[in-house]
């Protein structure tokens, strides 16, 4: 057969191939975790090596590309944004408190992720880096200020119907988009995705909103979104209490007015200091940006990967975390803890 011909009947299943995460070895995904490292030393590829898992994983496994190679799961996932960004079937909304352009916002919700979907499904991207990624005017990038410090990922591909429960998260996130396009066609059965595209939030208490979302493949995922109004650490102040179980929260350590850990409730919430991936990568939290947290209990085990620090002023911000309860993915982030703050007295 011509080369051409055979050119011509691949690529309209190519184009149609409904939009997905992808994982590290370019097939489509149900849903991926990305763990990039910090900076440990100074060989080239230091501060752009992760470690992966999906389903098929059986836990951590070292990435397979760079983080700023479109190779790499998340440079995979993001390309088909800027492949796709200028179509009318396809819907999407980035958004981050600090965006690659026009500078940070410190007032709405402390939320960073990409949503990309068409008529059959789409994913929700959720991590913790700031400047990222590039408008879908341009083209797959790692920021530079990114090398440094640890950040987290998780992708989920959703079928179509879950991304009216997705748009009423990001409503109640207040995120911060910096570029997106829902045409017509999508806006008319996404309304509260279209509101968050447009800086909308919620109106009326209550002001946090928890949903069991399930993906292409069946699996389920709990999401936490909360409005600065509820006036709240998201983790000692909601998320424990729901899991029933004491929390390991591993957030930015750095920032100013960070809570400690609190053993004043019923669960009690300890602030991560150091992550170890085993004895070749081990290293203090104060170099890590990722946000995510387990519980202690295995009865189910749960691990919920987010957007949000514990310090002062996020208690008055939006933002949130997906959990789930998969004892794969609790173990492989339980056993990342190799050191916890213990509470002060009556704290």
């Amino acid at each position: 057969m011509p080369l051409q011909i055979l050119i011509s009947l691949i690529l309209p299943g190519l184009c149609s191939a409904a939009i997905s995460c992808y994982g590290d070895h370019g097939q489509p995904v149900d849903w991926f975790i990305v763990y990039k490292l910090p900076r440990l030393d100074h060989t080239p590829e230091t501060g752009v090596t992760y470690m992966y898992q999906d389903s098929n994983s059986g836990g951590w496994a070292h990435g397979a590309a760079l983080m700023n190679s479109t190779e790499s799961a998340v440079g995979r996932t993001l390309s088909q944004l800027y492949q796709s960004s200028k179509s009318k079937n396809v819907a999407y909304v980035l958004y981050n408190d600090q965006p690659p352009v026009n500078g940070s916002n410190a007032i709405r919700g402390h939320t960073k992720g990409v949503v990309l979907l068409d008529k059959k499904q789409g994913f929700w991207l959720v991590h913790s880096t700031p400047h990222f990624p590039p408008p879908s005017s341009q083209k797959y990038d790692w920021p530079l200020n990114a090398f440094q410090n640890g950040q987290s990922f998780i992708c989920v591909t959703y079928p179509y119907a879950q991304f009216i429960e997705i748009g009423t998260q990001l409503m109640y996130n207040t995120i911060t988009p910096y570029d997106s396009s829902i045409p017509s066609t999508f806006s008319d059965d996404l309304p509260d995705l279209t509101s968050a595209a447009m800086k909308k939030k919620v109106t009326k208490s209550p002001w946090n909103r928890q949903v069991t979302l399930t993906s292409a493949g069946g699996k389920q995922f709990t999401s936490f979104a909360k409005d600065g109004r509820f006036g709240d650490d998201l983790y000692s102040g909601w998320v424990s209490e729901v899991l029933k179980s004491d929390l390991y929260v591993q957030f930015w350590l750095n920032s100013r007015g960070i809570l400690l850990s609190n053993c004043s409730l019923t669960y009690h919430t300890y602030d991560v200091a150091a992550i170890s991936f085993g004895s070749s990568v081990s290293y203090s939290s104060h170099k890590d940006h990722s946000k995510w947290c387990v519980t202690s209990s295995d009865s189910p085990g749960w691990a919920c990967i987010g957007d949000m620090n514990r310090d002062l002023e996020e208690m008055q911000r939006g933002g949130g975390t997906l959990c789930s309860s998969d004892p794969r993915i609790w173990k492989s982030f339980k056993t990342l803890v190799s050191k916890y703050s213990e509470c002060l007295k009556n704290v």
